[in-house]
Order: C-alpha cells, then structure tokens, then sequence
C-alpha cells in the first residue's frame, strides 16, 4: 500500500492560519493518507488533530508531531504519544528513541529558518532527514538530499504549511503494509519512501507572505 503523507504542518496552536480540524479537512481534498501537525515547541495541534480524527470517517492518519527549538536549530519529532523534549539535539536524539518518537531535522540548511547547518552531518542517528522544504530555497533543499545521500539516511518531502495553500504542496510516498501509526513509523525507519519535490508557487507565497504580515500586526495590537 502506498501513502501520501506530508509531515511538516503548522496549525493555529502555533503559527499556522488554520485549525487542526480545518487542516484535517484540507489534506483529505489533497488526497492525503498521513499527516503530521508539527507545531512550534507543542503537540497540543496534532493532539487535537487526533482526537477529532477519530470521530470522523475518511480523514487521514495523524501522527503527533512537534517542531522543537533546539539550542543548534529546528527538529522534528513523530511519536506515538506526547513527550517532554530537551533543548540540545544530542539530547532530543537520546530521549525521543527511548520513547519509540522518529527524529528528523527540519530544513537543516536553511539558515534562516533556523536549520541546523553542517550540524546534521555530526549525528548519525536521524531516523530521516527532510531533504525537500516547499518553504525553503532550492539551494538549501539539494544540500539536504545531498546530506541524506552522504548519511545514508532516508529522505522525506514536506509542506511546512502555515496556511491551508500548502498543505501537501510537497509530501512523501510511503510503503506500507496497512494504514496503520506503527506501520507508517517502521516504514519510515526502513527507508520505504520516496520524496516528492515541489516547491511553493508565486501566488500563494504571496497568500503566506500576507498572512504572516497579518499576524504580526495582530500580535501587537495584542502586545
């Protein structure tokens, strides 16, 4: 069985325009199986995205995600259930494998958003690393495949969504025996996926830029 999963999403209990539920509700007409909410420094998106998936029929597969904020940069973590995370990657590694989570570097050579650069190559115990960012440059995403390739490591491809435009605008094949959360998991251990790349059009980087504009105003209108 093969899955279209994009495991980089940012929802409102974040940065993100949309709710979980509404992301939920996006990734389906996307023809998406697997999703992962991955907001900053909380799982408390992807929580709810669970619950509320399973109360409805047809929606994808959600996997508790979070992107954590190291002290050398962004981190993604799947795991079965929440779990406290440290601040320094060599940490993070140590505990999200004793908990059965999948640690993954979020666009490690975008340095402006926070990658973790050259750092990737010091650890060997990434269970992936996201080699493709919709969000991120073309020059920054080869010399992540390029990493992977070096490491040995599975690749995966992600939206990094923060508005419901790029929700699966790049996502990753997953091979499967079902449509299961240990399945999707031990296949992305085994390296059974297969990035697609595709990077965000003109017209919604516009949509993203305006939002993020928005936000910031409101955030200090608050302030």
């Amino acid at each position: 069985m093969l899955l279209k999963a994009d495991l980089h999403v940012h929802s409102t209990y974040s940065d993100g325009k949309a709710s979980p539920q509404e992301i939920l509700y996006t990734a389906r007409e996307r023809s998406l199986h697997v999703v992962a909410i991955t907001d900053h420094d909380t799982f408390a998106g992807s929580v709810v995205a669970r619950r509320y998936s399973n109360t409805a029929q047809d929606l994808p597969l959600v996997i508790l995600g979070v992107e954590v904020r190291c002290d050398e940069g962004d981190i993604l973590l799947y795991c079965e259930r929440e779990v406290d995370f440290p601040r320094r990657v060599d940490a993070l590694i140590e505990k999200a494998h004793a908990e059965n989570c999948l640690v993954v570097p979020a666009h490690p050579y975008d340095i402006m958003r926070l990658g973790i650069g050259e750092l990737v190559l010091s650890y060997n115990d990434w269970d992936a690393i996201e080699v493709w960012n919709a969000s991120a440059t073309r020059g920054a995403n080869l010399k992540a495949i390029k990493a992977a390739q070096v490491l040995g490591k599975p690749g995966l491809a992600n939206s990094d969504a923060h508005i419901p435009e790029e929700i699966g605008l790049a996502y990753t094949y997953i091979e499967v025996e079902d449509l299961t959360l240990d399945s999707v998991m031990e296949a992305i251990r085994r390296g059974r996926v297969k990035p697609v790349y595709r990077s965000r059009p003109l017209n919604v980087t516009l949509k993203r830029v305006f939002w993020s504009i928005k936000r910031s105003a409101r955030s200090s209108t608050r302030s």
